[in-house]
Order: structure tokens, then C-alpha cells, then sequence
């Protein structure tokens, strides 16, 4: 009977030491985004979240934080860049100043629609880029989404181009949307996204543009009379980790994490398109006043001179390559 007791303690034991061997062989990482939680973002690394957890069996772990949490996402990059922050989830609005070859697919009216921008970046175009960020310390996990930006503004709607002339506009920290947008004749203030609501308020810039996703989950709706629907660029997300911390991963959980970002992708573009659908009924409903039905060509004429120096710096042939995608 002393036997058996002493048995049975000793397998007691061995339950509780691997126990407290798993919850100490636990790896925890930080994921950060700039907008709320209950967004198209907030959806995106939830998802990657809860995935990366459950195909790992919980040998990982992600925390997730929102709103700017961590800082705006030219610092969360940074971070992940420098190793002291893991994973990162942003538009390529900073992008381009740790890599700049992703400057190509922020050009104004390139993409005709979701369905065209999803199968460039899904296909060899977008894949062949996501490889352009190893030799700059990312891995680049998946291609998500903001989807297409549109313009609000406190001043005036906004029918034409000439419109935007003389509007002091906040844009992302991104040399292709402030030399397109300086073809429009609006005033440039590039700023971090934590900064925008604050700055709309107090009147130090007219108006911002962004995705009816991020201007809904902001609350803009708050701070800005006039919205156009311009879609006048796509904006694409992306999930970055640490290129040495993807690197230590063993091959499957390097795939573990790899398929949990392509699910947060596919929970990201849901949602965007929900938001899509609801979006100007719901700022409608806020009182904000939309413009529908923009002439895009005469917008697209405005750019002229710019598009022929976008020509010139990423090839004429590559944006021919992108157009071309059915």
C-alpha cells in the first residue's frame, strides 16, 4: 500500500514538474498596431495572435497592443528592426524609409480595385517584394490591408482637384505620397497616425486621408466635416518580425508563423470589406457630408508631371507589370 502511494506521489510529481517545465518553456513576444483594438488592424493580430498560439500548442505566446501603445509605426518598425520589439503590424506608410523598393506600391491610382491589389500582392510581384525586407532585419510575414485611402478635410468638399489647393493636409511619413500630394497643391504635413486626431482638432491641419476602416475605428468622424471618396490610394499592411528572431524559430514553427499571419491577413481584408460596405452610411449617419461620385481622371491628369518621374524611378516596365495583373 506504501508502495503504491509512494508511486502515485511520484507520478503526481512528474505531472507537475513537466507542467511547470511547459509554462517555463513558454516564449512570449509583443505585436503592436496604432489604431483600436475593434478594427480591421485590431482583427488582424488578434487572429495571428490566437493562431500562432494554437499551432505552436502554446509554446508561444503574443501580446498584443493597440492604439499606439508602443509608440506610432515608424517606431514600432524601428523596433522590430533593432530586435527590442518582436513583431509589428503597419501600413507601408513608414515603410519605405527601412525599405525603400516597397515605395513602388503607394503610388497614387495604380491599382484599379481590391481584387487587382490582392492578387499583385498575393502573387510573385508582391511575394518577390515581402523578400526584399530580409537583408534589412525583417522577416515579412503576410500582406494585409487598410484599403483605399479617401480625403476628409474641416474646410470645404472636395469635387476636383482644384479643391485640394492650398488644404493643409496630414499624410504618413512617405516620399511617394507627399511628392503626389504637392501635385495636388495641398500643403504636406507629414505626421505619425498617434498625433492625427489631436492635430484635427485643434485646427494645426485642415484634414487627413485614410481608409474608411481607419477613419471609422478613429473617429474622425469627430473632428471632420467633408469626406470625398478620391481612392486615390491603395494602402496595403504588412506583418513584420525580427528577421534573427524568425531565424532562431525551427522549421515548423517558422511555418506556424507564416500561416498564422496569412489568417490574420484573410480576417483583416474581411473586415475591411465590411467596413467598406457600411462605412459612408455609418459618418453619414454622424453627421459628416460625402462626396460619392469623384471624376478620378481628372485627378489622375493632375498627376501627369508626377507620374513621369515615378516612371522614371521604378521603371516604367514595373508599374506596366503591376497594371497588366488580372
Amino acid at each position: 500500500m506504501q508502495k503504491r502511494a509512494t508511486l502515485r506521489n511520484l507520478a503526481a510529481a512528474a505531472v507537475l514538474a513537466a507542467l511547470g517545465m511547459a509554462a517555463h518553456a513558454q516564449t512570449v513576444m509583443k505585436i503592436s498596431i496604432s489604431v483600436a483594438q475593434n478594427s480591421h488592424q485590431g482583427v488582424a493580430i488578434d487572429t495571428f495572435a490566437r493562431e500562432v498560439e494554437r499551432r505552436t500548442n502554446g509554446r508561444y505566446k503574443i501580446q498584443t497592443f493597440y492604439a499606439g501603445a508602443l509608440g506610432g509605426e515608424r517606431e514600432s518598425i524601428e523596433s522590430v528592426q533593432l530586435g527590442t520589439q518582436e513583431l509589428a503590424f503597419s501600413s507601408t506608410g513608414p515603410v519605405p524609409n527601412f525599405v525603400p523598393e516597397a515605395r513602388m506600391f503607394d503610388i497614387p491610382f495604380l491599382f484599379r480595385d481590391k481584387a487587382h491589389a490582392r492578387a499583385v500582392l498575393d502573387g510573385q510581384i508582391g511575394q518577390d517584394m515581402l523578400a526584399q525586407f530580409d537583408s534589412k532585419g525583417f522577416k515579412a510575414l503576410a500582406w494585409a490591408e487598410n484599403g483605399f485611402r479617401h480625403m476628409t478635410n474641416s474646410k470645404r468638399a472636395v469635387n476636383t482637384p482644384d479643391d485640394l489647393k492650398g488644404l493643409k493636409l496630414r499624410t504618413m511619413e512617405n516620399p511617394v505620397h507627399v511628392a503626389a500630394y504637392k501635385g495636388f497643391g495641398i500643403i504636406t504635413t507629414p505626421m505619425a497616425f498617434p498625433e492625427v486626431f489631436t492635430a484635427l482638432q485643434q485646427g494645426t491641419v485642415d484634414g487627413q486621408e485614410n481608409p474608411l476602416p481607419v477613419i471609422m475605428s478613429a473617429k474622425f468622424d469627430q473632428v471632420q466635416k467633408h469626406l470625398s471618396l478620391t481612392g486615390h490610394v491603395y494602402s496595403p499592411c504588412i506583418f513584420l518580425m525580427n528577421k534573427a528572431t524568425f531565424d532562431k524559430l525551427s522549421a515548423a514553427d517558422k511555418q506556424h508563423f507564416l500561416d498564422a499571419a496569412k489568417e490574420g491577413a484573410r480576417a483583416n481584408r474581411a473586415r475591411v470589406d465590411e467596413d467598406d460596405a457600411k462605412g459612408v452610411t455609418e459618418l453619414r449617419a454622424k453627421g459628416m457630408q460625402v462626396v460619392e461620385n469623384v471624376d478620378k481622371a481628372k485627378f489622375v491628369n493632375q498627376l501627369a508631371p508626377v507620374y513621369a518621374e515615378f516612371d522614371k524611378q521604378f521603371g516604367k516596365s514595373n508599374l506596366d507589370r503591376i497594371r497588366a495583373v488580372r
